[in-house]
């Protein structure tokens, strides 16, 4: 395994792109969106699960 050190001293790779090079690390949106999907999917069952316990608790529409 690798750590961030490792990989920004690399010379291996000649013209590489090091992801943690400048001021900000920067990662393309669609990669983003991949890791990212299953949170976004579990929290809106979690949205989903609050509002019914609300209304089952409180017998209101969760509003």
């Amino acid at each position: 395994m690798s750590t961030a050190v490792d990989v920004t001293q690399s010379d291996d790779e000649e013209g590489a792109e090091h992801p943690f090079a400048g001021d900000r690390i920067e990662i393309e949106e669609s990669k983003m969106r991949s890791v990212v999907r299953h949170e976004v999917f579990m929290g809106r069952i979690k949205d989903r699960l609050d509002r019914f316990a609300a209304r089952v608790i409180f017998g209101k529409s969760g509003e």
